[in-house]
């Protein structure tokens, strides 16, 4: 099976250079050109590693890093930078990168260190998430509860992945906003809307409930309690 890898650079030409070479040693490759694009595809997506420059607009590649680790990614990341200064490097591994490579760079050696990468995260990486009798699938964006499939919506599978990855703990509103739409949150209240929706399909079948609101706090997902209400 290919592994999927994630191109993160504001330079057109150098992204999709990779991206085409990456391709041509095998592996899929998708693109994102912002660090708010990259956070959300990484919380969309399936990816087993992550290319991620610097200096991007929107947010640097320092805090999409650090976003990734705080949220429960373990997918690994290679930073990219156009400094070949200590301190670049430092704060890139401070902020959870796994390996970085000074620009300009072969990509003969980018495709060495993806190799590297992805042998030392192989067994690693998290494909499937699991509280109680659900289990996420992260590969497909479905869910499993006794026996069932469940498959959910774009939004719904990003809630969800959000809530479980920081299981048992209480996930904010705004917290979870931030996780789900990044900076381009919605004015409406989508949140509740698609969290109704998510509950309906995870909980609503069963006799023992998953997902808690903690009203005025936010929510979270734990094993079944049977004295849980919605």
């Amino acid at each position: 099976m290919k592994e999927n890898i994630l191109v993160v650079d504001d330079n057109d030409d150098l992204r999709e250079n990779v991206s085409e070479y990456l391709r041509a040693k095998g592996w899929n490759t998708e693109e994102a050109s912002t660090g708010p694009m990259a956070l959300a595809q990484v919380r969309s997506g399936a990816f087993d590693l992550v290319i991620l420059d610097l200096g991007l607009p929107g947010m640097d590649g320092i805090d999409v890093c650090r976003t990734i680790r705080e949220e429960g990614f373990s997918i690994p990341v290679l930073m990219l930078t156009a400094r070949d200064e200590l301190d670049d490097r430092i704060y890139g591994l401070e902020s959870g990168a796994d390996d970085y490579l000074v620009k300009p760079f072969s990509l003969r050696e980018l495709a060495a260190r993806v190799a590297a990468s992805l042998r030392r995260s192989e067994g690693r990486v998290v494909k499937d998430l699991q509280v109680g009798s659900l289990t996420l699938h992260l590969a497909n964006a479905t869910a499993e509860r006794g026996g069932k499939t469940i498959h959910l919506t774009p939004v719904g599978f990003r809630i969800l992945r959000t809530l479980m990855s920081r299981s048992p703990n209480l996930v904010t509103r705004e917290e979870l906003e931030e996780a789900v739409w990044g900076s381009d949150r919605p004015d409406s209240d989508s949140l509740r809307s698609n969290m109704w929706l998510l509950r309906n399909a995870i909980d609503k079948p069963f006799p023992e409930h998953l997902i808690k609101t903690r009203p005025g706090f936010g929510w979270s997902i734990g094993p079944e309690d049977s004295g849980e209400k919605k």
